[in-house]
């Protein structure tokens, strides 16, 4: 791993740590395993924002008001989703006995009644992201509001935005050290997720190198 200094290896710091979260909700169970399962991406493709309405409304009913779905209606919604690819569905599997590799999180992002629902799907033994995703209450079944599976991507709710980091690896860095990365916060406005800004954080060569504004599109 390279060596890092300064407010480049306070960035480098997060990053790790950010990487390092990721796999530690998949391997919270991995006191149980005595194995995993293959590892590797899909190559997955990147779909982006996508409109409520023109996604099919994922298999699973809606929880009533007072209950949010529960870790494994979250892997059926994903595997009764039309929007999510057949490579994360096949990468969508049992690690060991029904542990999924799946991080699931709760919140309000879109102004409904009931909790969104963002999942996360990764791989078993490196705990990459290839698939992320957020699901809408609409009364009678949740529906897919956002997909992101350009690999390795990861989701998470911060302070009612939706924030999507995709890591960039350049050939030979270690799974915990990426080149750079995007990080990319949309906001729910007229019934789709808006990119907001995005930010390019290059872990270069250059020593203290500060994060860029990255142009849209």
């Amino acid at each position: 791993m390279r060596g890092l200094t300064g407010p480049r290896s306070t960035r480098r710091t997060r990053s790790i740590a950010r990487a390092a979260i990721t796999v530690t909700a998949v391997l919270a169970a991995a006191v149980l395993f005595t194995g995993g399962c293959g590892t590797g991406g899909t190559g997955a493709r990147d779909e982006g924002p996508a409109h409520a309405d023109s996604v099919a409304s994922a298999a699973v009913p809606s929880a009533p008001p007072s209950k949010t779905p529960d870790r494994m209606d979250a892997v059926r919604l994903v595997k009764a989703d039309p929007a999510v690819s057949a490579e994360v569905k096949r990468e969508l599997k049992p690690c060991v006995a029904e542990e999924y590799p799946v991080d699931v999180s709760y919140g309000n992002l879109t102004g409904g009644a009931v909790d969104d629902v963002v999942v996360n799907v990764l791989t078993c033994g490196d705990a990459v992201g290839v698939g992320s995703y957020v699901y809408r209450d609409r009364g009678d079944a949740y529906v897919n509001v956002f997909t992101a599976e350009d690999t390795p991507v990861y989701a998470e709710i911060d302070r009612g935005d939706l924030v999507v980091t995709k890591q960039v690896y350049e050939r030979g860095d270690p799974l915990t050290s990426p080149s750079a990365e995007h990080v990319i916060t949309y906001r729910w406005a007229a019934d789709r997720f808006d990119e907001e800004y995005r930010t390019h954080n290059d872990y270069g060569q250059v020593a203290g190198a500060q994060p860029s504004p990255m142009p849209e599109g």
